[in-house]
């Protein structure tokens, strides 16, 4: 069986961290049970750890092991292919839905729909009728929490722009926020067994940009790291003061577009969460610039008293390595450093054939953790080629396993 240290070319996890003071750990990841082929004019993943639906668009993805029967469930994104390019249909019309296995690191079959099945249909009678997306999975005492972003059309909300109005996409997309769903086990999920508030689990407190918004807030009002959208949910808490920690992503136009993170804290998993007004895995780049992230992931590690966050790093200013896949550590979960080495892993698969695969697209990073709060598997949204322009759901979820090295 093929295997390739992390800490040599696919992953680099808190190698030279002893310099930062965080304990030593690396690990290495197996290659995934995939080949690529060609599908029409688009590359794509098939295979036991690439999952996929027919005539949908593949992406993000969380998975956990259930308690009730042993089995590995996935709760996933796609919106359907076809009517419009991915950049378009992942707002138009989210889906929800589950898949389950025996084993974590791939195949999962497809169960079935059970959050906005209906897809790019026209509803606003929820705050999240429209669209779902980015779930994230944890489990808090016996209880189960599915947190996930929603939207819905504006509507008649007043609109500052210098036509009056905005288009379709940027009026569902700007009111995205979070959203909780709390189950007792996943075929009570399926079957529609949760419980959901009427009312969002956090919303922006800001709404601040020079032009083409929805709602704005008034003229002088300092955006918020909550400003326009909150999105992007990780969940995790914090046994030194039993809060549960909420990270999000806003937006920012300073004066040009950022995603920000902010956290708010809460004392249960369901909240109220209140925000802080700190941004969070901000950090100077060396021209002065404030680097960009996406997508964070965190855990606590109860052994190593640390929490860790993985995360997209869009341009590769984090670890000097192109874009990729980075990683953070916080003693406190608010102050985040960077590591000696800060690469987890870069956009890259290893195949079992041995051969290694660039791709465009890897985001959404989820993990499950062992028993030992250490990653076991890592899933991703993936494709290989560029997504955005597409409507021929050429993208895949990828299970990456890992393994600790000591």
């Amino acid at each position: 069986m093929y295997k390739q240290l992390i800490g040599i070319s696919i992953i680099t996890l808190l190698v030279g961290c002893r310099e930062a003071n965080v304990p030593h750990c690396s690990y290495e990841a197996s290659p995934v049970d995939i080949g690529i082929v060609q599908k029409g004019e688009s590359l794509v993943g098939e295979g036991p750890s690439a999952f996929s639906v027919d005539g949908h668009f593949m992406w993000g993805a969380s998975v956990l092991k259930s308690e009730e029967d042993g089995k590995y469930y996935m709760v996933y994104s796609a919106p359907e292919a076809g009517e419009h390019p991915f950049n378009n249909a992942w707002v138009y019309g989210s889906k929800m839905g589950l898949a389950v296995s025996d084993r974590p690191d791939g195949g999962f079959r497809q169960l079935d729909f059970f959050l906005n099945a209906d897809g790019f249909t026209s509803d606003t009678s929820s705050w999240d009728a429209q669209t779902v997306m980015n779930p994230h999975l944890r489990r808090f005492g016996n209880k189960y929490y599915l947190y996930y972003v929603g939207g819905k059309d504006a509507g008649d909300l007043p609109v500052k722009s210098k036509a009056d109005t905005l288009d379709q996409r940027s009026r569902i997309q700007q009111m995205l926020c979070i959203g909780v769903l709390e189950f007792d086990s996943f075929d009570k999920l399926l079957k529609g067994e949760f419980v959901k508030s009427k009312t969002p689990l956090l919303s922006p407190r800001t709404r601040v940009k020079p032009n083409d918004i929805v709602d704005p807030s008034p003229e002088g009002t300092r955006p918020k790291p909550d400003n326009i959208i909150v999105v992007n949910p990780s969940v995790v808490y914090r046994p030194s003061d039993r809060k549960y920690l909420l990270y999000f992503k806003g937006n920012l136009y300073d004066p040009h577009w950022r995603g920000v993170h902010g956290v708010a804290l809460g004392d249960s998993p369901v909240g109220p969460f209140v925000p802080l007004d700190t941004i969070v895995f901000d950090l100077p780049s060396t021209d002065g610039q404030k680097l960009s992230a996406e997508d964070p992931y965190v855990w606590y590690n109860r052994k190593d008293h640390l929490f860790y966050a993985v995360f997209k790093d869009f341009t590769g200013h984090f670890t000097q390595s192109g874009p990729c896949l980075a990683i953070m550590y916080s003693e406190d979960g608010i102050d985040w450093k960077l590591p000696g080495n800060s690469l987890f892993m870069k956009k890259e698969l290893l195949l079992a054939s041995g051969d290694t695969v660039k791709v465009d697209r890897l985001e959404r990073p989820q993990l499950l953790l062992d028993e030992n709060d250490d990653p076991q598997v890592l899933y991703s949204a993936c494709s290989v080629d560029d997504l955005n322009k597409k409507y021929d759901g050429s993208s895949f979820n990828v299970q990456i396993p890992l393994k600790k090295v000591n």
